[in-house]
């Protein structure tokens, strides 16, 4: 394939026959092309190769002369030492490994990767690099056992590539490399490629007017798609699955996508399933986003998480089944929240503002083309609009939660409206309380430390005007498993008018509540 882009010129087609590649291939700057498989045919960039002549040894079995060593820095700085700052330790004490990019897979399923011959056991392998062995903990005979040994597979320079119809897997990329595959020229597209089983991060975009489009990334050892610097990344009817297999620390960065530093995003008509950590991932001054018509479910971290964001449409998502908040909105302002379905989480929607301050150039995330201060990054939870929604199933201590860490605004001093929406709360047994006791808290700021903190809907609407259209349902489920509302839920009149960008977004009925099903 390599060959094959050294020979084109620029905007050739490169027509790819069936079969399986394994060799890393570079677009250089100057050179746009089309990269597609034959048309019927697969095609796959393969960073593992099959290994034979395993010898037996004491219930281990090895190979002589393994000479693939791969860079293991658990940063994205090539040779630095971990971080030790809270929210910047990569490594997990219980995956000490997580950054050594060696992968062994016998019959497609992985192996986990041991840091002595004393710990192999089955299911395990161990890198010898002094003495040049593989060993692996399970008999290979009769099996077909690969390992990685490349670990990049493609590094997009040329502006205008356009990559078609390929799979990608098995590499051994190390963290700093970003991603197996990198885009780095600008207006590149990603159609139908499938990414999977590499070592840390799948797809990196860092580079303007890129495209991702059914685009699959599973399994991946880090995150699924790491972008930054990356003005008008559209990514559409993508599929994130399994990522940061490997366990990583799910901050700093993790899970199915994450993006920093970059304006006008569209994330559209795509799934982010069972991530280890975020499903979705905004931070670092992103400007301009919009999360339409997409699932965000069973992730381990939030559903989405959505920092130091601002200009935000949250419009027509499944959001289900996620081990932290459905969705955050961390320092996050201009933001629309309308027609989603938030089920589950330990804060079903938590809005929160902390202590950092756009001013203060000390404190990581200003985008560096900016002026700064940036005007159009305040870093504050200010003009938020949630209507329209399902918000249902909190296991943490409120439903609706409203805070501000800093003790410096209250929620109505911030321009936070709600209206419209579905609460729903469980109970213990059918005569008890509601679960979380708090339905709504909400920041009184610099007045008082401590929150308001309603028990009811009344009592909400009473303190604060809002939501004086929605409803509370205690003790009985409001949405079917797949995240449908059911049918007896009394909406009718429920739905409020959508503010124009939220209406652009959304395609179903007009007095519609939650997210459209298909």
């Amino acid at each position: 394939m390599q060959s094959a882009v050294d020979r084109a010129a620029a905007g050739a087609v490169i027509v790819v026959r069936g079969g399986t590649y394994n060799e890393s291939v570079t677009v250089p700057a100057g050179k746009g092309v089309t990269i597609q498989s034959a048309p019927g045919e697969q095609v796959w960039l393969d960073g593992s190769r099959l290994v034979t002549g395993w010898k037996n040894a004491d219930g281990a079995w090895y190979v002589d002369g393994w000479t693939s060593d791969f860079d293991s820095s658990p940063t994205f700085t090539r040779g630095a030492a971990d971080g030790t700052a809270s929210g910047w330790q990569w490594l997990n004490s219980a995956h000490p490994l997580a950054a050594h990019p060696d992968q062994v897979w016998i019959d497609g399923a992985a192996l986990a990767q041991v840091g002595s011959r004393a710990a192999l056991a089955p299911g395990t392998f161990y890198v010898d690099a002094a003495a040049r062995r593989l060993y692996i903990g399970s008999a290979p005979d009769g099996h077909q056992v690969r390992a990685s040994v490349l670990a990049k597979a493609l590094s997009v320079r040329g502006e205008g590539t356009v990559v078609r119809d390929i799979g990608i897997r098995r590499y051994a990329t190390s963290v700093w490399m970003m991603g197996t595959v990198t885009i780095e020229a600008p207006r590149a597209v990603l159609d139908n490629v499938v990414v999977y089983d590499n070592a840390t991060t799948g797809v990196f975009v860092g580079a303007s007017d890129a495209t991702l489009h059914g685009v699959t990334v599973a399994r991946n050892g880090l995150m699924g798609i790491g972008a930054n610097l990356a003005d008008r990344l559209r990514v559409d009817d993508v599929l994130a699955v399994e990522n940061n297999a490997e366990h990583f620390n799910q901050a700093p960065v993790s899970g199915g996508i994450k993006i920093a530093k970059s304006r006008g995003v569209d994330i559209t008509d795509s799934a982010f399933l069972r991530n280890d950590g975020p499903g979705i991932w905004t931070d670092q001054s992103v400007y301009d986003l919009t999360v339409a018509s997409s699932d965000l479910v069973g992730n381990l971290g939030h559903g989405a998480f959505i920092e130091l964001t601002q200009k935000v449409d949250v419009v027509d998502d499944l959001v289900v089944g996620n081990g932290g908040n459905g969705l955050k909105i961390n320092n996050t302002g201009d933001v629309l929240i309308w027609n989603n379905t938030i089920v589950g989480g330990n804060r079903t929607v938590n809005i929160v503002q902390d202590p950092r301050d756009a001013a203060d150039p000390a404190v990581p995330g200003h985008d560096p083309r900016r002026p700064f201060p940036d005007p159009t990054m305040p870093w504050l939870i200010r003009d938020i609009s949630i209507g329209n929604n399902v918000i249902a199933g909190s296991s943490g201590t409120c439903t609706l939660c409203v805070e501000d860490y800093s003790h410096r605004y209250a929620a109505s001093d911030l321009n936070i409206r709600s209206d419209g929406n579905v609460f729903q709360r469980n109970t213990a047994s059918p005569a008890g309380a509601p679960q979380p006791a708090w339905l709504v808290v909400w920041s009184r700021g610099a007045a008082n430390v401590n929150p308001f903190v309603f028990t009811s809907l009344d009592a909400y609407r009473v303190a604060t005007g809002q939501d004086l259209h929605s409803l509370a349902i205690d003790g009985r489920p409001v949405t079917a498993a797949n995240g449908a509302l059911l049918g007896d839920v009394p909406v009718n009149g429920l739905a409020q008018a959508r503010p124009a960008r939220a209406a652009a977004l959304w395609t179903g009925a007009p007095n519609g509540v939650g997210a459209r099903m298909p």
